[in-house]
């Protein structure tokens, strides 16, 4: 679906416009869905820097975008605003998608914009640039970590303990070994701050011992409550500013989504078609809203 709006308070006031606001600041909703249960206080969770564009000189076309979306939401959460392929509009990347503004600050395009010569996603290699520079921000002490001896690639999980394909993912570990292939995960507690699966996965990163905790969690085994500094409400709110909308969420270090859940050989095959410099096909993977 592609679609253009008018950047104005009354076409934002229209019913019609009503219905994409949701399509629009995926983070918003997200949050939203968190907001009947802060993390507890003495969960002492490490929270995430909140997305913040550089700033632009005045009287550019980056500028007169800026105050634009800022007059549709004075919090909007705008990760960065650079010059567009299409010409006469700037890009947005805003609540872990990217939008398309007129330099005029008029008209905002939601929508794939798809360089035909290239036969590239503009907006997605965007999103991948964001998420590459945003899962350098995760320490590896935050991570935890499943990998064969010497693996020849790594990806990066955001996984939720009580997800279905979370847990099948997670189940067939073992073959995604064979192939060479490890995981350093990270948390996604997609019931929302404060939530039930919240607290297991703080009770997780918590452990004494996270694989093993980790494991049981996605096994319905009990996992013993716990209160550390963790780092699960920086995980979530970082997962929101990369555009996940279900998990599991596969990246690589380049951030590339590879998927949901995607079979360990067809995982292998994506992974070896982008070392090789190419696009890996798109994927038939799933993964739990």
């Amino acid at each position: 679906m592609f679609r253009a709006w008018s950047v104005t308070a009354g076409a934002w006031d229209n019913p019609r416009m009503k219905i994409v606001l949701p399509l629009l600041f995926a983070v918003a909703s997200l949050s939203a869905c968190a907001q009947d249960g802060k993390p507890p206080a003495t969960a002492n969770s490490a929270t995430a820097k909140p997305a913040t564009a550089r700033p632009a000189a005045p009287g550019t076309p980056a500028a007169t975008v800026r105050a634009a979306l800022l007059r549709l939401d004075p919090k909007m959460p705008i990760e960065s605003i650079d010059g567009a392929p299409l010409k006469g509009f700037q890009q947005a990347i805003v609540g872990g998608q990217v939008l398309f503004v007129s330099n005029d600050g008029k008209y905002l395009v939601q929508g794939t914009v798809y360089d035909i010569d290239r036969k590239a996603d503009v907006g997605e290699e965007a999103m991948q640039g964001l998420r590459a520079e945003l899962l350098r921000t995760i320490p590896a002490k935050d991570r935890i970590v499943f990998a064969p001896k010497d693996p020849k690639y790594t990806v990066t999980v955001f996984t939720d303990v009580e997800c279905g394909y979370c847990r099948k993912m997670h189940g067939e570990v073992a073959e995604y070994y064979k192939l060479g292939i490890a995981f350093e995960y990270v948390a996604y507690p997609r019931m929302g701050l404060g939530s039930e699966d919240f607290r297991k996965m703080v009770a997780v990163w918590c452990s004494a011992d996270r694989r093993k905790a980790l494991t049981d969690a996605k096994n319905d085994r009990p996992v013993a409550a716990r209160q550390c500094t963790n780092p699960v409400t920086m995980h979530y709110a970082l997962g929101q500013r990369m555009g996940l909308t279900g998990t599991p969420m596969v990246l690589t270090s380049g951030g590339v989504q590879l998927g949901g859940y995607v079979p360990p050989a067809q995982m292998r095959a994506m992974l070896d078609q982008l070392a090789k410099g190419g696009h890996p096909a798109a994927s038939t993977a799933t993964g739990s809203p």
